[in-house]
């Protein structure tokens, strides 16, 4: 992933020794950003059709319409893009873009791919919980875990409501929600927290979206086929546990909606902030040889994806009522 900060900044020292004195400062730094932005774009190579996530236990179908980013290129995005710490990106399998969006663009959402070998998760509650009930709890519990949020440094949160209430597939075994969430003194609209768990043998895989609720309805028209796109390949499925030798989680149905796992506190604020501010981002090589102040301008089409594999057609995918 380092190349791409090698790229980066040689192409900064070629503009700094080229540019004319003539640019005032601001349209310096715009050419230097923009420079900087089409090399990582024209870097990026996205995936489309059947992609074997790391690990062997589970596998992507990207249909038409959207594209896979790797789990290298998504650590870079994360971290030196969006500015999370390493540590945020241990359980990160990669990214899933709409086919016209890229880690820049505005107005669009991201989920974020990820596995947590937590054990076979139990959902013999899944019938029996009051989700509104669960969110008063949640809100009650605000006052603790905001607590804990700022002696680690992170902005206090607000949980304002369901955007979307849980719904669990049996059938599937498949998990979906969305949190109206306000961050801190966040301006303009509040963080949408659309979370998908997909649950296996030996752990969940995780589709977090990162996006604001201006894009709900755009995550809504696409959630049905997001929901189907990723399964625990042969042997690693719900279905395959062995009660003789495999791990049973302490988590339930009610534990995953509430958070206890995959909600480590700075991934989501991280991206929250970069999310409120507009898609602004951290550019640590040329911040450290320019100093130049990081501004999101205009917008160009990303390479084209790689077909690795024919992507399913539509009457290929399962439907599920989101």
């Amino acid at each position: 992933m380092f190349k791409y900060l090698s790229v980066a900044c040689l192409l900064f020292i070629a503009l700094t020794i080229k540019a004319a004195p003539v640019l005032d400062s601001l349209e310096y730094e715009r050419a230097q950003v923009k420079l900087l932005v089409d090399s990582i774009r024209k870097a990026q190579k996205y995936e489309i059709g059947n992609i074997k996530l790391p690990g062997g236990k589970a596998e992507i179908k990207v249909p038409a319409g959207f594209k896979y980013l790797n789990k290298e290129q998504s650590i870079f995005v994360l971290t030196k893009l969006w500015g999370n710490p390493e540590s945020n990106a241990e359980n990160m399998l990669g990214m899933i873009f709409p086919e016209n969006s890229d880690p820049f663009s505005d107005s669009s959402f991201v989920f974020v791919v990820a596995y947590e070998e937590v054990g076979y998760i139990k959902d013999d509650d899944a019938e029996k919980i009051n989700y509104d009930d669960l969110m008063k709890d949640m809100q009650k519990d605000e006052k603790e875990v905001n607590e804990a949020r700022q002696k680690e440094g992170y902005a206090p949160i607000h949980l304002i409501g369901w955007a979307q209430p849980p719904f669990y597939d049996k059938q599937n075994k498949v998990l979906h929600w969305a949190k109206e969430i306000h961050f801190g003194d966040q301006e303009g609209p509040n963080t949408l927290n659309y979370q998908i768990r997909i649950l296996g043998r030996h752990g969940i895989l995780s589709l977090n979206a990162v996006c604001t609720m201006r894009e709900l309805p755009l995550v809504k028209a696409n959630i049905d086929k997001v929901l189907h796109m990723a399964t625990f390949t042969e042997g690693n499925t719900y279905f395959d546990f062995d009660p003789k030798i495999d791990k049973v989680a302490a988590w339930t149905i009610g534990g995953l909606v509430a958070g206890k796992i995959l909600a480590k506190v700075g991934l989501f604020a991280f991206l929250a902030k970069f999310l409120v501010a507009g898609w602004k981002f951290i550019l640590l090589g040329l911040a450290a040889l320019g100093g130049f102040i990081k501004k999101m301008l205009g917008r160009k089409k990303a390479e084209e994806p790689v077909v690795t594999e024919p992507a399913p057609t539509p009457e290929d995918e399962p439907t599920m009522n989101a």
